[in-house]
């Protein structure tokens, strides 16, 4: 189940790559991440779901797991 969940990333990630390729390359036709993320970010709405998003994604990646990192020394 982990290497599935491993390969589902790496496509993840490798789609993305290839989308911000694809911008760069063709210019003002293709959207790039940046381009998206800069019109999500425009209305106060959209800063405020991605500082949510920041948020969320830090307390689940680092706060969760702390108990590594606050273990005692035997």
């Amino acid at each position: 189940m982990r290497s599935l969940a491993t390969i589902g990333w790496i496509v993840i990630f490798a789609a993305v790559f290839v989308w911000q390729g694809i911008g760069l390359s063709r210019g003002a036709d293709w959207p790039t991440m940046s381009d998206m993320l800069r019109a999500f970010m425009a209305p106060a709405a959209g800063r405020i779901c991605l500082f949510a998003m920041w948020l969320w994604l830090g307390w689940h990646l680092f706060v969760r797991h702390w108990e590594l990192f606050l273990r005692s020394p035997r």
